[in-house]
């Protein structure tokens, strides 16, 4: 007889509720492993052990070494697993997502897939963005226009107080080198967090691709969701890195300076608040995935029971 290892798999009953799980972990240079149902993690410091079933997602960073008894683990306690670069600067790759719930990708998919609901969902983002202003009754041009002044304005803002000339938002994708010293800040921040933006998105089980003001590409809603945040974290810290360094290795110290500004934690915790709020999904919303079978006429019907052929 083969012999088990480890505890047995969780039923969906026994695994613990989003809202009661702690949200995001970040480890890095550490060995991970499974000891029963908890995933032990060593490093030069000593071992510690977390057990699976409270965490929400997982973020593996440089010099992680995961062993496949964990990887399954993970998997089976509904664990979200994303590869990242320093403090989720970099998004490489991720596991399946949070809960195995489709709540999240389903409620995306309809909004974006109806013209007033999808509008609605956009203007929400721009309302986000003026909290003060009334933009409910706005045509996505005059959204537009509006986003734009204000991104200008924050990009004298901060040429003013840093005293960093600016002139205008220029770079090519392929040659990195040939921008200006804050262009190549703001591409290298900005880059870190469509990272972290899309870490946050796959995590929950959204989808990356619908997008509601970006469409076409299947990073579409990253840059959505990550246009939120750009004025209070990767624009400013651009500015203030080439401030301090000016054309010295600015890419590395722009990374750092994000990771350094991720590390708290509360971006996350801010990111997944607005990802429910741009989707509609209540705290009570939030289920263990049940598989059920789509009818047209009969509603969801029992998945894993064997239906005899009606006779007319």
């Amino acid at each position: 007889m083969q012999r088990k290892f480890g505890a047995k798999k969780p039923e969906i009953s026994e695994l613990s509720k989003v809202s009661d799980r702690i949200s995001f972990l970040y480890l890095e240079h550490a060995k991970l492993n499974r000891i029963d149902s908890a995933i032990s993690v060593a490093d030069s410091t000593g071992t510690v052990y977390i057990p699976a079933a409270i965490i929400s997602v997982l973020f593996l960073g440089p010099g992680i070494d995961v062993t496949h008894r964990a990887m399954e683990l993970m998997g089976d306690a509904g664990m979200a697993v994303v590869w990242v670069g320093e403090e989720g600067v970099r998004q490489y790759a991720h596991g399946r997502s949070l809960n195995h719930s489709s709540i999240l990708l389903q409620a995306q998919a309809k909004l974006v897939s109806n013209t007033r609901t999808r509008l609605a969902v956009a203007r929400k983002m721009y309302q986000m963005r003026f909290p003060g202003m009334d933009v409910s009754g706005l045509t996505m041009q005059q959204l537009r226009g509006k986003e734009g002044a204000r991104i200008r304005r924050v990009y004298q803002d901060q040429s003013q107080k840093t005293g960093v000339a600016w002139s205008r938002r220029e770079y090519k994708v392929d040659d990195f080198e040939s921008s200006t010293p804050i262009n190549q800040a703001l591409t290298a921040a900005h880059q870190a967090l469509y990272g972290l933006s899309y870490s946050v998105i796959v995590a929950l089980g959204a989808s990356a691709g619908l997008g509601f003001i970006h469409t076409g590409h299947d990073l579409s809603f990253v840059y959505d969701f990550s246009d939120l945040y750009k004025a209070d974290y990767s624009i400013p810290i651009a500015f203030e890195i080439v401030k301090k360094y000016g054309k010295d290795d600015i890419a590395a110290h722009t990374r750092h300076a994000m990771r350094d500004a991720f590390k708290d934690g509360k971006l996350i915790e801010k990111m997944v608040k607005d990802l429910k709020y741009l989707l509609d999904i209540k705290d009570q919303d939030e289920v263990h995935a049940v598989m059920s079978l789509w009818d047209n006429k009969e509603g969801l019907q029992k998945f894993g029971v064997q239906y005899h052929e009606l006779e007319e």
